[in-house]
C-alpha cells in the first residue's frame, strides 16, 4: 500500500460506502411513510363507520389492500434501520451487538409478517 509515506499507509482505507445507502434508504421509508399514512389518515376519515364489517369491506378493495400492506412493510422497514443504527452507536461489544441486532431482525420480521397476514386475511375475508 504504499512506500511507507503518510499518504501511502492510509490509501485504499477511506469510507466503506455502506452508510450512505442506509442513510438513503431510511431517507425513502420515511417519505414512503409520509405519503401512506397521509393516505391511511383521508381513507379513515373518509370511512365514516369503523365497524369490523365496513373496514373489511373497504380493506377487500384492492387498491386499499396494497397501499395497507406496503405501509406495514414500510414502516417496520423504517423502524428496523433506525433501530439497527441506534444499536450500532451504544452497544460496543461484539457478541452483545451481533444478539441484540438478531433479535431486531427477528421482532421487525414477524411483526411485519403478522401485520402482512392481518391484512390479507381481511382482505380476503378472512376473520383477522
Amino acid at each position: 500500500m504504499g512506500n511507507g509515506t503518510s499518504i501511502g499507509r492510509v490509501r485504499g482505507l477511506g469510507a466503506a460506502h455502506h452508510g450512505a445507502h442506509h442513510w438513503l434508504v431510511q431517507r425513502f421509508t420515511a417519505i414512503g411513510n409520509v405519503v401512506l399514512m397521509s393516505w391511511l389518515l383521508v381513507s379513515l376519515a373518509l370511512l365514516g363507520d369503523y365497524s369490523h364489517a365496513n373496514v373489511a369491506k373497504w380493506l377487500s378493495q384492492p387498491l386499499s389492500a396494497t397501499a395497507m400492506i406496503l405501509l406495514v412493510v414500510s414502516l417496520f422497514w423504517h423502524a428496523r434501520l433506525g433501530l439497527q443504527v441506534l444499536i450500532e452507536d451504544y452497544v460496543h461489544e461484539a457478541g452483545t451487538k451481533f444478539a441484540v441486532i438478531a433479535a431486531l431482525n427477528l421482532a421487525t420480521i414477524g411483526g411485519g409478517a403478522f401485520g402482512i397476514f392481518s391484512v390479507a386475511a381481511l382482505a380476503f375475508g378472512g376473520n383477522a
